[in-house]
């Protein structure tokens, strides 16, 4: 029986929170499409509210050289000479705490120090023959005679090209490493490298006239989606109508019916505009412009990207002005 309620209660909860979602502020219309709508902007791929950030490179960058290993200490023989003497001490004293003293713990003394003097004297003779002996001589440097590539550091002279022929000095047994190609001493390639991520291909706009004014046309554009916001928030039908077709205005003052008339927030924190193609049908035009930016639903919320299209309609003959005739949502 509680978990019957734990249960109705969460589905409370979670239409409780659906429906303050759907009532939470949202641009002009809703976040609908309304009005008229462009095919050439349905056909348009399907783009992030987020404005595109810039491009990282792919590459990945190199992993750490690890640091080299410390140089291993050789053994000091001293240790095993001092094992030795402490092991035959340690020896006696046991054999005296179980009573096996007399001739059997002084053989065993003697022999363990018999085998202690003959190990100082095997240390000290190999001490003098490394002395006398003199320096090792140094290996020869890898890839031929006098560290150069390929046995020959003579370079192209005789009959030795690059150092891939016979050594000067008649022997014709070719140095080591004279075969290797200088490619083999460099670093080995990763097996696959990331390829950079493409550029964004440029929006190809249709049926812009080339003497159209387009600054001056997307920043009255911007202008009247602020004051058209600002319309919207206060429930001001008479500034919408001024603004709008009325298609596009009988659906916008029917949301605000919808919500009673009260004010809304929505504050246009960043925006910009992108004219995205003009069309003709021989009794109007259509200009499609793409609003994205980032606006705020409430004082003290944060702020939230938007992208929708805008299209503008203006009549072909006449001295109209252009209206807002579409809301129109990118897919």
């Amino acid at each position: 029986m509680n978990m019957k309620k734990i249960l109705i209660g969460a589905t409370l909860a979670i239409s409780a929170m659906s429906m303050m979602a759907e009532l939470a502020a949202r641009p002009m219309g809703g976040g609908r499409s309304v009005g008229r709508q462009s095919q050439n902007v349905s056909k348009m791929p399907a783009q992030s509210a987020q404005a595109p950030a810039a491009q990282r490179q792919a590459t990945q960058a190199p992993a750490a050289t690890p640091p080299a290993a410390p140089p291993v200490k050789p053994p000091s023989p001293w240790k095993g000479i001092l094992g030795g003497a402490l092991l035959g001490l340690g020896l006696g004293a046991l054999l005296s705490h179980f009573g096996l003293g007399g001739a059997l713990a002084s053989a065993i003394s003697s022999i363990l120090m018999i085998a202690l003097i003959g190990g100082v004297i095997f240390f000290i003779v190999r001490m003098i023959r490394n002395k006398s002996a003199g320096p090792r001589p140094a290996p020869a440097a890898f890839g031929g005679n006098g560290g150069g590539f390929g046995g020959n550091s003579g370079g192209n002279s005789g009959g030795n090209v690059g150092g891939f022929g016979a050594p000067q000095g008649g022997s014709s047994t070719p140095e080591i490493g004279s075969r290797l190609q200088p490619s083999a001493f460099q670093p080995a390639q990763p097996a696959f490298e990331p390829a950079a991520a493409p550029a964004p291909v440029p929006h190809q706009q249709w049926g812009v006239p080339a003497d159209f004014d387009q600054p001056a046309f997307l920043r009255h554009a911007k202008s009247n989606f602020i004051r058209l916001q600002a319309a919207w928030d206060k429930s001001d039908v008479n500034d919408i109508r001024e603004f709008t077709t009325p298609e596009v205005f009988a659906e916008l003052k029917m949301q605000i019916q919808e919500r009673g008339g009260k004010a809304d927030f929505t504050d246009v924190v960043t925006i910009d505009a992108e004219l995205l193609g003009i069309e003709n049908n021989g009794t109007d035009y259509l200009a499609s412009v793409k609003f994205t930016g980032q606006i705020k639903p409430a004082p003290d919320a944060l702020a939230e990207p938007f992208n929708e299209v805008w299209n503008l309609v203006k009549p072909v003959s006449g001295s109209g002005g252009w209206l807002l005739g579409g809301i129109q949502q990118l897919a």
